[in-house]
């Protein structure tokens, strides 16, 4: 169990959570969270938005029941993390790095910019995030060394100039990411997408997160959520 510190809300039915739960995560990884005892009977995979060795923290979005739950919870309340699950986002080549994320697809891009910076400070990042309406949310990436660009509704898309990157990193509604890919597969070196998927249990015993790869079908939660681009939205 882990300790709420804060639950803030962000508008826009987006809520920031902090924990005192103090293990290290890779960017891109999600936790089942769970702050309800019996009903739903489903945990809810969140992906981590930051985590620094004291305190992991959830950027989500009220979307039915479990969410809303979660959204209630008050500082003092306790909340039961299990992971972190999934493998996350790879160790990155490129020098100059476009992330682009839809949504609440944004949360894991934070860890993301923030550890590839303190790797290598050298590499050039740009934040592309889409939002439907404006928030807070926002206000959560100004302290990235990284050139954040919003864009409040339509297409990501239409704001990003891939031939001024070599690596792409982008999580987000699928057609978002499968856009993404597209436009950037003739040039950038890597692409990487977190799918998302609804998760029943987190570890890959249910199967019901399965997406179809050049592999066959392989298990969102176990196997990734991170893949190749190249991987999941194959022609």
């Amino acid at each position: 169990m882990a300790v709420i510190l804060e639950n803030r809300d962000l508008g826009d039915s987006m809520f920031l959570m902090i924990t005192d739960h103090g293990v290290d995560s890779a960017p891109g990884q999600f936790y089942m969270v769970r702050g309800w005892d019996k009903y739903p009977l489903l945990s809810r995979p969140i992906s981590i938005f930051d985590s620094d060795g004291k305190t992991t923290k959830f950027l989500y979005r009220v979307v039915g029941e479990g969410t809303d739950l979660l959204s209630k919870l008050k500082p003092g309340d306790e909340v039961q993390l299990q992971g972190p699950y999934g493998n996350g986002f790879p160790e990155i080549k490129g020098n100059r790095i476009a992330l682009v994320g839809g949504g609440i697809g944004t949360a894991p891009l934070y860890l993301a910019a923030k550890e590839i910076k303190r790797k290598n400070p050298e590499k050039e990042l740009v934040l592309y995030l889409g939002f439907e309406n404006s928030s807070h949310a926002q206000e959560l990436f100004e302290d990235i060394e990284a050139d954040a660009r919003f864009k409040i509704g339509g297409y990501i898309t239409d704001i990003i100039d891939f031939k001024s990157h070599d690596a792409v990193l982008t999580c987000g509604p699928e057609a978002m990411m499968k856009a993404v890919f597209h436009e950037a597969k003739d040039i950038c070196g890597e692409i990487y997408v977190s799918m998302e998927k609804r998760m029943a249990c987190g570890v890959g015993a249910c199967l019901g997160c399965t997406c179809e790869t050049k592999a066959g079908n392989r298990r969102t939660c176990k196997d990734g959520p991170v893949f190749e681009g190249s991987e999941v939205f194959f022609e």
